[in-house]
């Protein structure tokens, strides 16, 4: 591996032929007086010979992808095959297309948006009228993209380019399964066809394993990562509260328009729920997360883009690959558990403008999500061992799918697929195009390798701790988890200013608090019921007959509210302390009052049942709701025995089916009547759903749940 800091003065260059084909894409993208720089000239001149290998590291905004559109542009003209781009994300491929036609090339993607399309962009491919061709490692990895359209390139690739390439490797932040199938491409190249990858989130161990996949004769070119439109900034000591309740307060101040990452799907959704609320038409926001529809994603990025919208309030689902040149802001609630993947998000802002400002709003409760991401993705080995001798029942003929697994297995769904990716990485199983098959090749857990991705991991985490708690220059700090050797104070962060810049406050208005607290509490959350029975372990599926479905329901406390949190923990610790007692109590009388006009019939008696293995908070809430609604109650007969947090769906709704009962005395009291079902906490629903489907059963006319708290 060939390693340089691009210095001009050893840079290769191009021919006058090539540097004018060059020049015409450039001044194409950026305008006439743009020009490649010397490190840029240096990586496309390499690009131009054959079977090169380049790994470019730099900043977001050095101009990466001008790199690949001029080589693209010169082996075009040279008469070399279309380029294939690898791109993680829809919106990244949406810009590149756009910026390719600017550049003068045509550029088309195929993806899970345009599959009407498909056809006749593989026949423009085949005709070699298009340029430039961006798919998904996801889609890469797709036996039927494969047959259709791989094998119909091989040999013919003129440029192979892996953008977001620390991706490729398990010690990056943001480490895909799916990416590692970018080695089949490389098989399948000729030999003689040149690779690109390309990231700003690479660290040295990360550069190097890249370089290795590629090749040892891979050019590595790598730059310093210093921002010096950012300034940095950490606001500390402040609640999960506090944290919406800032946001509220310094939305209106910050400078132009720009995200607002939050940690969770819920949090995104809330926070912007509550700025609109606050705020109204004056600070136009909306929540972005990845449960959004592709389309509806692209209508947020372009408002975002043409100034429509203040912020959007995102997950990390809005990260690589989005570019808003004048982006003006990016504020996190909630820190990231990675420096290299913070590095990331916030280099979104600040790209085509001097100044641009960046907050992190860190608590104690972050903690908690990083210990998740720290172990989330490494294989279990006592499950791969299961899940493997599930596979040896299945061939080509008849190959096995993810819910055929789960239900043999009784592994979460999200579970098997990563896992079936992660073994298909290690050779042990192959990706059919009906499901999927054992190779025959022998598995081991390399527990070496996965025990220093941990170690890796909390030493990010540390990193964190100590950027949070601003134990030296923030930009400093970033770069150095780079390994970036040009790493000295910015003079400008809140650390190196010894003050938090303006127009940044230290703490939030308690008005804006207390309005917070108010709003968040009086959230509508409706409880769907379950319509489909889950299979597998459980026996039964199919739909939900509707004698034996519950109605829709309510929840108290939603996900990780903030709102909530210090009575969860008074609630949920054990014997429930009377302050947090009271304010359920409260909050379930309060649930009840606004669910009122959407009743089915009005609840009759109350029926607790304590799924999260919380009998005395739920009895005492149950309690309190028969007394203030003049409601009878009843008991369910409870036995958890077997449940553990990771069962498969069929497994838990097995749990729930042998370990609930309905006695003669309760069947009495609930015939002919209508139920209030109080559950104390629940993430899958499936206590929920066959509580009611028993209470419906012993005669129950309708079955109402009220949830006190739905896990994430």
């Amino acid at each position: 591996m060939a390693e340089t800091n691009a210095n001009p003065d050893s840079s290769a260059s191009l021919t006058e032929a090539r540097a004018k084909v060059a020049g015409e894409v450039i001044r194409a993208i950026a305008g006439d007086e743009a020009r490649l720089r010397a490190d840029q000239e240096t990586a496309v001149a390499a690009l131009c010979e054959p079977a090169a290998r380049v790994l470019v590291v730099q900043a977001t905004g050095w101009g990466k992808s001008a790199v690949y559109w001029a080589a693209t542009a010169i082996r075009r003209s040279e008469g070399a095959g279309p380029t294939l781009v690898v791109s993680p994300l829809l919106s990244l491929m949406r810009d590149q297309v756009a910026a390719a036609s600017r550049a003068g090339l045509r550029a088309a993607t195929l993806n899970s948006n345009n599959i009407d399309a498909w056809s006749g962009i593989e026949q423009d491919l085949r005709s070699g009228a298009i340029d430039v061709l961006l798919v998904s490692p996801e889609r890469l990895a797709n036996p039927g993209f494969g047959r259709r359209v791989l094998d119909g390139l091989a040999g013919q690739v003129g440029l192979l380019v892996i953008d977001e390439a620390h991706a490729v490797s398990d010690w990056g932040h943001d480490f895909r399964p799916d990416y590692r199938r970018v080695s089949d491409v490389l098989q399948q190249l000729n030999p003689k066809t040149p690779v690109l990858a390309t990231t700003a989130t690479a660290n040295s161990r990360v550069t190097e394993d890249v370089a290795k996949q590629l090749g040892e004769s891979t050019l590595v070119l790598r730059g310093p990562l210093a921002r010096a439109s950012l300034q940095l900034a950490v606001v500390d000591k402040l609640s999960p509260l506090d944290r919406f309740a800032w946001v509220v307060d310094q939305l209106p101040k910050l400078p132009g328009s720009g995200i607002v990452y939050a940690l969770t799907v819920a949090d995104a959704q809330r926070l912007a729920s509550v700025i609109r609320e606050v705020h109204g038409r004056d600070v136009p926001v909306a929540a972005y997360t990845g449960q959004l529809e592709a389309g509806e994603r692209e209508s947020l990025e372009d408002a975002l883009r043409a100034n429509q919208l203040k912020a959007l309030i995102a997950t990390s689902a809005l990260g690589m690959g989005y570019d808003k040149p004048d982006l003006g802001f990016v504020v996190h609630v909630g820190s990231p558990p990675s420096p290299v993947s913070y590095y990331q998000q916030v280099g979104r802002a600040g790209r085509g403008i001097d100044h641009a400002v960046v907050a992190l709003l860190p608590s104690d409760a972050d903690s908690g999500v990083w210990d998740y991401f720290a172990t989330a993705t490494i294989p279990v080995p006592e499950n791969v061992q299961r899940l493997l001798r599930a596979l040896e029942g299945y061939g080509p003929d008849e190959p096995a799918t993810a819910p055929a697994l789960e239900a043999e297995t009784g592994l979460r769904r999200t579970r098997v697929e990563l896992m079936l990716k992660q073994l298909a990485v290690d050779g042990a199983v192959d990706r059919v195009e009906r499901g999927w098959v054992r190779t025959g090749a022998d598995w081991s857990f390399d527990a070496e390798h996965y025990d220093g991705i941990v170690s890796v991991r909390r030493r990010e985490a540390d990193i964190m701790r100590a950027y949070t708690r601003g134990d030296r220059c923030l930009m400093q700090l970033l770069q150095e988890s780079l390994d970036d050797p040009s790493a000295e104070p910015c003079g400008r962060c809140s650390v190196c200013l010894g003050e938090l810049p303006a127009p940044l406050e230290s703490r939030p208005d308690p008005e804006t608090v207390a309005t917070i607290v108010r709003l968040l509490r009086g959230e509508v959350h409706v409880l769907e019921p379950r319509k489909m029975w889950p299979g597998g372990a459980f026996g039964a599926r199919g739909k939900i007959p509707p004698a034996l479905s519950a109605e829709p329901g309510r929840i108290i406390v939603y996900a990780d509210a903030p709102e909530w949190r210090e009575v969860l923990q008074g609630a949920f610790g054990g014997s429930p302390e009377p302050d947090a007692l009271e304010a359920l109590k409260s909050g379930a009388v309060a649930a009840l009052s606004r669910w009122r006009g959407s009743w089915s019939g009005r609840p009759e008696v109350v029926v607790p049942l304590a799924a999260g293995g919380h009998p005395e908070l739920t009895s005492a809430i149950a309690d309190h709701v028969a007394t203030v609604g003049r409601l009878d109650r009843a008991e369910l007969t409870v036995d958890r025995t077997g449940y553990t947090d990771d069962l498969s769906s069929a497994e838990e709704a097995r749990v729930w089916r042998d370990g609930l009962q309905v006695d003669d005395l309760t069947a009495q009291a609930i015939a002919g009547r209508t139920i209030l079902l109080l559950v104390d906490a629940t993430s899958s629903q499936w206590p929920v759903t066959v509580a009611a489907a028993k209470l419906r059963e012993a005669g129950a006319t309708a079955v109402l749940p009220l949830v006190i708290h739905k896990r994430p």
